[in-house]
């Protein structure tokens, strides 16, 4: 097993035993049957056949459009080799999470993320099957990858699941960091450039009304940064009252997991062109 899958894994089990101890990792609050199976799924689909054939196919596309290409980047500066992950990676995941708030058939791909009344690592792959299998940030990463570079996604992947995976997590790790005064500085760089517990829960919470929630904004997911950059930043060192999202219509398991399979045009979610809240059921 590779070091970064056994990093990844630590991660993952070390945050998990934290939920178990702290807030009941098998048992949060509102959670229904639908949900478990939902995050079992996509979880085990993402990382036992979705990931690997995208990054896979990126390969074997790039192999017969440009063979010339291949290790390509061996060897470039390691610093400049993150900054082409972080554009082409995790700045394109921003901008295909917006577009997911923003355009009806990219949510209903999305929404079961959201569905969950509740924060925890179970979330971090809770998504429709489809839907990372379109992301174009795993697609590029297999380019850089074919290029040469897996050497630093080895890394790359280990640090941005670490912040990822603490971001979901209901145990938040910088609420203590916030009631230092003397750490205030330094948190304020933190929070501006990664993703935080406190900054993605907003993204999570449940009504626009809550002060904490920006539904429609905090879309990073390793880097803060990009939302700070594009304007959806919003950042009040608070956690929402409750999660979820208001007036969202209630999904099926097949809906959940495999929209547009399964639909119906009662319960297919509309959004409104600015990516505000979930209009009423088209």
């Amino acid at each position: 097993m590779p070091s970064s899958t056994i990093a990844i894994l630590a991660i993952y089990l070390g945050f998990a035993a934290l939920e178990l101890w702290r807030s009941n990792l098998l048992r949060k609050s509102e959670q229904t049957r639908d949900d478990g199976i939902v995050e079992i799924v996509s979880t085990f689909v993402l990382l036992g056949l979705t990931q690997p054939a995208v990054l896979f196919a990126s390969a074997a596309l790039m192999s017969f459009v440009a063979p010339d290409w291949k290790n390509a980047l061996t060897g470039i500066n390691v610093f400049l080799a993150i900054g082409l992950f972080l554009v082409l990676d995790d700045m394109t995941q921003y901008w295909w999470h917006r577009a997911s708030h923003s355009f009806s058939w990219l949510y209903n791909l999305h929404r079961a993320h959201h569905n969950a009344r509740y924060m925890s690592i179970r979330l971090v792959y809770r998504n429709n099957l489809f839907y990372y299998m379109m992301m174009p940030g795993i697609w590029l990463s297999g380019v850089l990858i074919y290029m040469g570079l897996g050497w630093v996604y080895a890394g790359y992947i280990v640090v941005k699941l670490l912040v990822i995976i603490g971001a979901h997590s209901d145990v938040a790790w910088d609420r203590p960091l916030y009631a230092m005064k003397w750490l205030s500085p330094v948190m304020w760089v933190v929070e501006r450039t990664i993703s935080t517990p406190a900054t993605h829960h907003a993204h999570h919470g449940r009504h626009a009304s809550d002060p904490a929630v920006q539904y429609k904004g905090n879309f990073g997911n390793l880097m803060f940064l990009w939302d700070v950059i594009f304007g959806t930043a919003k950042i009040t060192r608070s956690y929402p009252v409750s999660y979820g999202v208001e007036n969202l219509p209630d999904a099926t398991l097949g809906q959940q997991l495999a929209w547009p399979l399964f639909t119906s045009s009662k319960e297919t979610v509309s959004v409104k062109p600015d990516g505000d809240l979930p209009a009423k059921p088209a």
